[in-house]
């Protein structure tokens, strides 16, 4: 079967967002063992897993303007290099200073989420573009489950007692590995992104037309010219009496007729992060300790994670151009605000106390733990009342290393509740807010400042982000599991209530007949 070159050019480039996901779930399984080699605070903890986001901020402000100035695919390419620098420097890092400096400069590609939609929106049909435009966020979520799947089996084959385990260092530097591994689907990335065409808006946003006919004619070989020629005109029109240099461009996202476009990206762009879907993607094992089911078992738990996320996207992929878009986001909305719920009431029953058999089980593993026989019998309703009772015997530093095994042998709970909560929040955000965002980003902001606008709320949306990520580990220190997971669930609610309220539906229509509407 001939595949099209649409479909062929959205693979490669949606190849950026398997490298995203995979870069930014991969550190969900590093945690445990940076935290013990660099002896980290829940402060350090949290800044090593956010620095990325806060390299997305900074290249997200800068993104848009170089994708009108330089054009999609020349962006793209200087991306895939980023990560493929990230990667290296990760795996070799010698401090944590440098760890957090390489993953800042992986952060500095994360604004691929924001070109690569606008690419594909650009190349593709109307009554293809919500699917195709969602194969990138397929790829993410791919990436993410690639990221869990890679973290368990080098954690499996690290307690190998196989030869080549300790020859090779995969015993010591678990961690390196772990990291090292995205180096193989970056450099594939890099090389691929050379085949693809420049997009025919951004060429015929710069006057060449000729160029983008080719173009035109590269992407759609069954279509008549003079339909190509069409697409041009209309392109050609909505830039009519426009001025796209960059400051123009920067005074119209202030301007009237932008307005509604604009509130709408901020709001989805907001929703998208406070409900915290990159706390449970970057902490997911962490997160499954906190139930108590060990180490080993919230490795695996985390893979499920990643499976349940591709299902529901596929899902959310076919049925995007048949519902629409404000269908999903309120289905989804509405069933994150209910896992959310879930998860705080779970984490809320709990209670915490160690037993002498308990005890004498840790102490095999850490001579030190035998402390907490201080505190032995002693019943805690709350995790954060737990942490700080077995903290205050054993030193952080202690207590960060075998913190899986202790909730695991101290917590009673129903764990089955946590893991339902969890896994129908990722199904319900997989089948809306994670593909539906980049969609209508791509598809709501007029052809002349797309890309500035795109940066704009993408900003917006990395900075929401970079607070969540940040915040999480002393959230959970602080505050408790319960209340963390509430204060998700709120912010999913206001969400849901804001999108039944003020969402337009763009599905079927093309860039430019959007443009009009969303202007009006």
């Amino acid at each position: 079967m001939k595949i099209s070159p649409v479909f062929l050019y959205t693979i490669i480039v949606s190849l950026g967002g398997f490298i995203f996901g995979f870069d930014a779930s991969v550190i969900s399984g590093t945690l445990n063992f940076i935290v013990s080699e660099f002896n980290l605070n829940s402060i350090e903890q949290g800044f090593v897993v956010s620095a990325p986001t806060l390299g997305a901020i900074i290249a997200t402000v800068t993104a848009g303007a170089l994708a009108d100035r330089f054009g999609r695919r020349n962006l793209l390419i200087a991306i895939a290099l980023f990560y493929l620098l990230s990667a290296i420097a990760s795996a070799f890092s010698t401090s944590y200073w440098m760890l957090v400096s390489a993953r800042f400069i992986g952060g500095l590609a994360f604004c691929s989420l924001m070109i690569a939609p606008m690419y594909i929106a650009e190349i593709s049909q109307p009554k293809q573009r919500g699917k195709l435009v969602s194969i990138n966020q397929l790829n993410v979520v791919v990436g993410l489950s690639a990221a869990y799947f890679a973290n368990y089996y080098v954690l499996e084959l690290s307690q190998s007692s196989a030869t080549w385990v300790s020859a090779v260092g995969l015993d010591t530097d678990t961690w390196r590995w772990m990291l090292g591994l995205e180096i193989i689907p970056a450099l594939a990335w890099f090389a691929l992104l050379f085949i693809i065409p420049r997009s025919p808006r951004w060429l015929a946003l710069k006057g060449q037309d000729e160029d983008a006919l080719k173009v035109f004619r590269q992407l759609n070989t069954d279509v008549e010219d003079n339909i190509h020629q069409n697409e041009i005109n209309q392109i050609k029109t909505s830039l009519e009496n426009k001025d796209s240099s960059l400051v123009a461009s920067l005074k119209y996202l202030f301007n009237s007729k932008i307005r509604f476009a604009i509130t709408v990206g901020i709001i989805v762009g907001i929703a998208q992060q406070i409900t915290g879907i990159n706390a449970i993607f970057f902490y997911a094992p962490s997160i499954f300790e906190q139930s108590g089911v060990g180490t080993n078992a919230a490795f695996s738990q985390a893979v499920l994670v990643g499976v349940i996320n591709v299902l529901f996207t596929v899902a959310a992929m076919m049925l995007i151009d048949k519902l629409g878009r404000k269908p999903l986001l309120t289905i989804g909305l509405a069933g994150v605000t209910l896992s959310m719920a879930l998860c705080a009431y779970g984490f809320s029953q709990a209670t915490y106390k160690l037993t002498s058999q308990d005890i004498d089980d840790l102490v095999v593993k850490e001579k030190s733990l035998n402390k907490l026989e201080s505190i032995q019998t002693q019943s805690y309703q709350s995790d954060v009342e737990f942490k700080q009772a077995v903290v205050k015997q054993v030193g952080q530093q202690v207590f960060n290393a075998h913190q899986g095994d202790i909730l695991k042998l101290a917590a009673t709970m129903n764990a089955t509740i946590i893991l339902l909560g969890i896994l129908g929040f990722v199904a319900s955000f997989a089948f809306s807010l994670g593909p539906v965002m980049w969609v209508m980003f791509s598809e709501i902001f007029p052809n002349h400042i797309r890309g500035i606008a795109i940066s704009f709320v993408s900003v917006i949306n990395s900075i929401v982000s970079f607070t969540v990520t940040f915040v999480f580990p002393w959230e959970l220190e602080v505050l408790g599991s319960a209340v963390t997971f509430l204060i998700y669930g709120v912010c999913a609610l206001v969400s849901l209530v804001l999108v039944i309220k003020l969402f337009p539906e763009t599905k079927g229509k093309s860039l430019e007949e959007i443009e009009a509407e969303m202007m009006r």
